[in-house]
């Protein structure tokens, strides 16, 4: 069985892997060699090489499968509890500024729900439930929107350089050589 581009598979094409798998279980236990296993079930003789050691070292369990790697191991409902605590902000949870990392909300993760994602992984679960990486513009607290807009209205004009002219003049194309 080939997997499509990419590699992926649905959960039917899935079921029917984990059920050849189980057979050639079942063939392991009945002594058939890697080569006839390989050919009664239409798979390569690699893949059967990697199941009999899988099965050596773990039994059955060794060769079940492990499941879709591109599938959060959060279930929605902690997905709901990490964004409510993602509201809440760093400093509720210990750091000392107001921003998130993909470390920080790794190691968030890590200690609500006992899963370990890496910094990609953790981004790409921030961006499969459509989170923005962008940070707020600062603002100051003492900001007055009313002097600011005074000040851009009257004394920026004054202060700013003025334009070039508009008109033709010289330049080093059009002036003559002198001689």
């Amino acid at each position: 069985m080939r997997y499509a581009q990419g590699g992926g598979l649905t959960d039917a094409e899935r079921a029917a892997r984990e059920r050849v798998r189980l057979q050639a279980v079942t063939r392991f236990e009945g002594g058939e060699t890697n080569r006839e296993i390989a050919a009664a079930l239409r798979v390569s003789e690699r893949s059967v090489e990697r199941w009999r050691w899988h099965w050596r070292e773990n039994g059955q369990a060794g060769v079940a499968s492990k499941g879709s790697p591109g599938r959060s191991r959060l279930s929605e409902v902690q997905i709901a509890r990490l964004e409510r605590e993602l509201e809440r902000g760093p400093l509720a949870h210990g750091w000392a500024d107001q921003r998130w990392t993909l470390a920080r909300v790794k190691t968030l993760i890590g200690r609500l729900f006992h899963v370990s994602y890496t910094v990609q992984g953790t981004w790409r679960l921030l961006r499969r439930y459509r989170w923005s990486w962008q940070q707020p513009a600062r603002r100051a607290i003492e900001r007055d929107d009313d002097a600011v807009e005074l000040r851009r209205r009257e004394v920026w004009p004054q202060v700013k350089a003025p334009r070039r002219r508009t008109e033709p003049g010289w330049s080093s194309r059009t002036k003559p050589a002198s001689r």
